[in-house]
């Protein structure tokens, strides 16, 4: 049976209904970017008082998708299931009487729909894209009940990615347990560590690549900053496509042992996350990023990359950016932080410790790739009417 096809603004309405500061209720949920994961995870939001929000915000219930329309390549879709108000950079979508709210997040959660989002966003640094463009969308409007069913099959394969990511979770904890004990809290220092500025233990402070939209969807692969949240060890997953020339390639191009750190967060916690490069691909990295190259004969890439991830040193990196809307930290404000540097020998002890640590997480990651495997699958033989 063949479906119909209907574009979003026909079967469901973008509901930008304001509010204003003053007129919000003290105790109001509110949700932000920030507290929405890639992919549409809601972790946690921000219970208002007096004072906290200055600004314009948008209304939310139990019946909407939220749809982050800044870097929608972030794939910032949620389902909440609490009313509220949001950020002006989430679009909350009513789903009409013929469709189902599951099914539309779904939908517009699949890489096809986000890459379509992305290529159609426009602003160099922080791409948007306009709800007049989201509206003009084309979805598949199977049967109320077909969409339901499909909904229910995506719920059960997404429910399992998710277990696998918490598990990886889990053991980062644990591998940063690990290095406290053995080597102390690196700020304190209580080992009498040597201590140096992470300018003179690495080379290449660069930041990503960036470009208007019209140059997404095709060329060499950008690592997405989503990517570096996940595991001290960065193997990107979700590629965007750059048109690039040859020097930019050159410039931009990630080595094995980089590090890579989070230039810009719309949450104070979220900037300076680093994560070490773990792949030989050729790979270029995003505007949001800065790249360190480590000196190895004085610093263990991993050691380093560990080290960083430590809760101490996650709290002297924060301090070390700028607070302003959007939280930054600079090349020069990183290149300053002081880092402990025991002898490259007791560094490389971090290797042999961890490895049936990271044993483990490779098993939770084959795992994780099999589980994304399966849903992406499922997720692009849902709407062709295969399931």
């Amino acid at each position: 049976m063949k479906w119909a096809i209907a574009t979003l603004g026909e079967v469901a309405k973008i509901e930008r209904k304001g509010i204003d500061a003053s007129d919000i209720v003290p105790g109001t949920e509110f949700l932000g970017l920030e507290h929405i994961q890639i992919g549409g995870e809601i972790i946690g939001s921000q219970r208002l008082e007096y004072g906290d929000i200055s600004s314009t915000k948008f209304r939310f219930t139990q019946a909407h998708v939220l749809y982050g329309k800044l870097r929608p390549y972030l794939a910032k879709i949620a389902l909440p299931d609490f009313e509220g108000i949001c950020s002006t950079d989430i679009l909350p979508i009513a789903p009409g009487p013929n469709l189902d709210r599951k099914y539309l997040a779904y939908y517009l959660r699949q890489p096809s729909m986000v890459d379509l989002a992305n290529s159609r966003s426009t602003g160099a640094n922080l791409p948007r894209l306009s709800p007049k463009v989201l509206e003009t969308f084309k979805i598949p409007l199977p049967p109320l009940e077909e969409q339901r069913r499909i909904a229910a099959i995506l719920d059960k394969a997404d429910g399992v990615r998710r277990k696998r990511k918490e598990a990886i979770r889990l053991t980062e904890e644990l591998l940063r347990s690990t290095f406290l004990e053995m080597f102390g809290d690196p700020v304190t220092n209580p080992k009498g560590w040597e201590v140096k500025r992470l300018g003179e233990i690495c080379t290449n402070f660069q930041n990503g690549i960036g470009k208007n939209s019209e140059h997404y969807g095709h060329g060499s692969k950008v690592a997405n900053i989503s990517d570096l949240y996940e595991w001290h060890r960065f193997i990107p997953e979700k590629y965007s496509l750059l048109d690039v020339t040859p020097k930019e390639i050159e410039k931009y191009s990630l080595m094995r042992g980089d590090l890579l750190f989070v230039r810009s967060s719309v949450k104070r916690e979220g900037v300076a996350v680093c994560s070490v490069y773990d792949s030989d691909e050729i790979c270029l990295f995003s505007s949001f990023m800065i790249r360190v190259r480590p000196r190895t004969d004085l610093i263990n890439p991993e050691f380093l990359s560990l080290m960083l991830r430590t809760p101490p040193m996650r709290n002297r990196l924060i301090l070390g950016s700028n607070t302003s809307t959007i939280t930054n930290i600079s090349q020069p404000g990183l290149s300053k932080i002081e880092v402990v540097v025991p002898p490259i020998k007791t560094q490389n002890l971090i290797t042999k410790v961890t490895k049936n640590i990271e044993e483990s997480v490779r098993c939770h990651l084959q795992a994780l790739e099999q589980s994304e495997n399966l849903f992406n699958s499922l997720l692009q033989r849902a709407f062709r009417g295969e399931l």
